[in-house]
């Protein structure tokens, strides 16, 4: 067993753990060498791996190492550096398996490096140059003068014990049948030494042997066995001129090569059994080959034999470019041929084929039919030997028998393989080209930015508004896509206008009649008075019609509003679905489209029930929590083009959730990009004019009585959800979470307290709460105040009034006439202090008069709490606005700030499905996060 010895010259030993030693080694001295005493650290070579491999790491940072001794911190001496690239020269050795078991001298088992390479031979020798005198410090005993080891066998030996350290593994055993090779203690192993010498052998030889496949005729294969010098890397004969005596320099090979070479091939025999019928033969030089052994060393047992130091070479003229991929084509081959702008309604049928080129030719029917024909791994196509996957063959032959060749595609699903570049074949994804009107079609709509660019198109005639170029080029991609009768979804930040991009395409729509037709805008109650406002503000000419509240009708649309909008609630078309249906509708519009995000729900069925020429969906958030939302709209907007909810989930979904499969999301992206244009705030470009948004954690100390009523509550509930499993536990930690939340809010909301219960100096969040708008109303500031809940607003709205604070309340309950003269009211500047509940008045709302946002609680979800913040920082906002979010201190609202500071992307989809994420935490994680943390407070 090896060992390294590590000393300080003329200083103490260093502290590694062991008994210091004194001993003698051998150091340089002028032009000669001499003895010297030292004390030193020795270790096994084994332990001492950790320490050489840092001394190296060390050495590769210094220019100048010291001349000697054991590495002081920060720098390491040469010898200390050198071992250390030889300990890691050796692990590099180990893990390519480069071990052989062998027996010592004194027939113990031991592991040595073996066998290795011309290229080993050429590092080994390469790094014994390199080796510094001081790092062979040991003499040789009883040599006179004194003498020092010669190189390469000292770097051998280190490298020996390094593999003896390393590669005594419980699993050896299964080798060797004993203890023997498995255990560090050695064993006396004598009766092994014949057997360890053969399987060693080719450690020690002064050749290597490589297998050189011919093609022999048209009908068979052949391996030449070859032998390459290691004397003389550039030498390199056939077995037979060595066997026969012709080879002018046999020599070169070392004086074993006929046994070298024997006890190679017996290697190989064990990885590799054909090669055993080299052993049989008089002389071993070549061997018949079987397709089926063609067929392995193009593969599995290739690498079997160059791990057992026999390399495979195949000839140079055998060609490998064989190249299979599929093409989408009509399934009916005459009658008239579509465009891009018919090909959806075409009701066309595409056929998959399968395309195989050699190079970059294409086969003809003839080679086709040869190739599915061929058992064989390598077939004579156009005058070249071409490599043959079997697994290809095998898909061609299972195609041909229409056994896994795809159903013809519908239009929008060929559309959708030609946008990914691949289509599904018997499980498994082929790359797919398109021709004619489907590759035109792909072409116009797979970039949309690029694409309408290169066609600028002013806006509509009757727009009287000037938009930014983002909103342009918006308006042209959505009436490219609309033309062709394709859905989209326009997924714009909050606040950059979408409104006005729609209206701006309603009216370039009725430019041409094959595009005119009323739009129907289906939206939220609250947006009801914003798009009747801004229809009349950019397009005044165009009727508008309200089909909402008692008395609606739609009686003579064609003739009154044939040219207009029809504005209604997602309420109001869920229940006259069938009175909307009645009509031709040249677009319908989603606005706030993330409401039918569920496609199970009743207002998403409804709207899927109503047609039109064209579906355009609205919204800031296309994903508010998982993929499947996703899905929900494009299915609307354009039916198919994701397939089935389960298939999509099945591909898509879970492949890059669950799985973060790459490749799953690079076509998932390719797929979804024409149909999904997103822009945001903060993209280059977009809206350099808005001007600064700053956000702030504010950070807030419960009173005692929000300690006391939080720490009760986490004792009770965790009690009860420790005992509890499936559904009731996720209630329970509903019902903990969201109480904890209303005790930060204030001990009120969560004990329901009734009217004219005492609220000031009961909440830390009230405080800073009144703190903040004392500060902002003196600068004659306005400011939006969000809550999740009616209740704590209603408190605030209470507390506010008290104090001689006039605010204004929208929330859920509010009627729509009265919420658009509230958001008249403060936009105007009669209100200074505006609550809204996040749910009712989240999204859809103009609130630029707003200099600060305060968002009292906090929600799961940060692209909920975008969304509310984006009222007041939108397109048209003039002042720097100022976001405070409130945030109790030592709590589980803490914890989940912290969680959103540190990662906010992997937040958002931890905590984008709300308090219910939290259900699958275990007790003890649950209990960590919802510990009061006294030291914050």
């Amino acid at each position: 067993m090896g060992r390294v010895a590590f000393w300080v010259p003329g200083g103490e030993p260093p502290d590694l753990g062991v008994e210091p030693e004194e001993l003698t080694v051998v150091r340089p001295h002028g032009t000669s060498v001499r003895r010297t005493r030292v004390i030193a650290a020795v270790l096994p070579v084994g332990q001492a791996l950790p320490l050489l491999t840092r001394c190296r790491a060390l050495a590769a940072d210094h220019d100048e190492p010291a001349s000697t001794g054991a590495p002081p911190a920060g720098n390491a001496p040469r010898s200390a550096a050198f071992w250390g690239a030889a300990a890691l020269y050796g692990l590099w050795l180990v893990a390519r398996g480069r071990v052989l078991p062998g027996v010592s001298p004194g027939g113990f088992d031991a592991w040595r490096v073996g066998p290795l390479d011309v290229e080993d031979h050429e590092r080994l020798a390469s790094l014994a140059a390199a080796m510094p005198p001081e790092a062979r410090a040991v003499a040789i005993p009883e040599r006179s003068p004194l003498t020092l080891p010669a190189v390469e066998p000292l770097l051998r030996a280190f490298l020996d014990a390094l593999a003896d350290a390393l590669a005594r593994p419980p699993a050896a055993r299964h080798v060797t049948g004993g203890a023997a090779f498995a255990v560090h203690v050695p064993q006396n192993v004598p009766e092994q030494r014949g057997w360890a010498a053969e399987v060693a052998a080719g450690r020690d030889a002064g050749l290597t042997v490589l297998l050189r496949l011919e093609l022999d005729g048209a009908d068979s294969f052949r391996a030449v066995v070859q032998l390459r010098s290691l004397a003389d890397p550039t030498m390199l004969v056939d077995a037979a001129d060595l066997w026969s005596g012709t080879h002018g320099a046999p020599e070169s090979f070392g004086p074993r090569a006929r046994v070298d070479t024997l006890l190679t091939l017996r290697r190989a025999a064990r990885v590799w059994p054909p090669a055993g019928r080299l052993l049989d033969a008089a002389a071993p030089v070549d061997l018949e080959l079987t397709d089926q052994e063609a067929q392995a060393l193009l593969g599995d047992a290739a690498e079997s034999l160059a791990a057992a130091g026999v390399a495979v070479h195949w000839p140079k003229q055998l060609v490998r470019e064989l190249t299979a991929s599929g093409v989408l084509e009509p399934a009916r081959r005459q009658g008239t041929r579509s465009s891009a702008e018919s090909f959806l309604s075409s009701g066309e049928l595409l056929d998959f084929r399968w395309r195989v080129a050699l190079g970059d030719r294409e086969l003809d029917e003839e080679e086709l039919e040869r190739l599915v024909r061929a058992h064989r791994p390598i077939v004579r196509l156009r005058d070249q030997w071409v490599v043959v996957d079997p697994e290809l063959v095998r898909r061609l032959r299972r195609s041909a028998r229409a056994e896994t060749a795809p159903a013809p595609l519908t239009a929008i699903d060929a559309l959708g393989a030609a946008l990914t570049g691949s289509v599904e074949v018997d499980g498994v994804q082929v790359a797919i080209s398109a021709s004619g009107a489907l590759e035109e079609l792909r072409s116009r709509i797979a970039d949309p930015e690029a694409r309408t660019a290169r066609e600028p198109q002013g806006p509509p005639k009757a727009l009287t508004a000037t938009l930014r170029d983002y909103q342009l080029r918006g308006v042209n991609w959505l009436y490219r896509m609309t033309a062709l009768g394709l859905g989209v979804c326009l997924a714009d930040d909050m606040g950059l206008g979408k409104t006005v991009t729609l209206i701006a395409l309603h009216l370039r729509r009725q430019e041409r009649e094959a595009t005119a037709g009323p739009t129907l805008v289906v939206c939220p109650a609250s947006l009801l008075g914003n798009w009747e406002r801004e229809i009349g503000r950019f397009a005044p000419a165009t009727p508008v019609r309200r089909f909402h509240g008692t008395g609606r009708d739609l009686a003579h649309l064609d003739e009154d509003s044939a040219g207009g909008f029809v504005l209604t609630t997602y309420g109001t078309m869920r229940r006259d679905a069938g009175r909307l249906a009645e009509h031709s509708w040249g677009l319908l519009v989603a606005d706030e489209a993330q409401h039918v995000k569920n496609p199970h729900a009743h207002t998403a069925r409804a709207l899927r029930t109503i047609p039109s020429r064209g579906r355009v969906a609205l919204t800031g958030t296309p994903v508010e929590n998982n993929l499947s939302e996703l899905w929900s709209l494009l299915d609307w907007t354009t039916p198919g083009l994701l397939g089935t909810l389960t298939s999509f989930r099945d591909r898509y979904a879970q492949a890059v959730e669950g799985d973060r499969d790459e490749q799953a999301a690079h076509r998932l992206a390719a797929l979804v990009r024409p149909f999904l244009l997103r822009r945001r705030k903060s993209d280059p470009g977009i809206a350099p004019e808005l001007p600064a948004k700053t956000e702030t954690d504010q950070p807030v100390p419960l009173t005692k009585e929000q300690a006391s009523l939080y720490e009760a509550l986490v004792r009770e509930l965790m009690a009860e959800i420790e005992a509890s499993q499936g559904i009731a536990r996720r209630g329970l930690v509903l019902k903990l979470l969201t109480g904890l939340k209303q005790v930060c809010n204030h001990p009120a909301q969560f004990l329901k307290e009734p009217a004219g219960t005492k609220l000031p100096g009961r909440s830390g969040k009230l405080e800073v709460l009144d703190e903040l708008l004392d500060t902002i109303l003196a600068e004659g500031g306005s400011t939006l105040v969000f809550t999740q809940y009616v209740a704590m607003g209603t408190l605030i709205e209470r507390h506010l009034a008290d104090r001689g604070v006039d605010t204004l309340f929208l929330h859920g309950g509010i009627a729509v006439k009265r919420r658009e003269e509230m958001v008249d009211a403060f936009q105007n500047g009669e209100k200074k202090v505006f609550l809204l509940s996040l749910k009712a008045a989240g999204t859809g709302l103009n609130l630029t008069r707003a200099g600060h946002v305060i968002h009292y609680d906090r929600w799961w979800n940060p692209a909920v709490e975008d969304q509310a913040t984006d009222r007041a920082y939108r397109i048209g906002q003039t002042q720097p606005v100022q976001v405070h979010k409130l945030i109790a201190e030592g709590t589980v609202e803490d914890r989940v700030a912290e969680m959103l500071r540190r990662k906010r992307e992997l937040a958002e989809s931890v905590l984008g499905s709300g308090e219910a994420a939290f259900g699958e935490l275990s007790d003890s994680e649950l209990a960590e996060l919802v510990a009061l943390r006294r030291g914050r407070r």
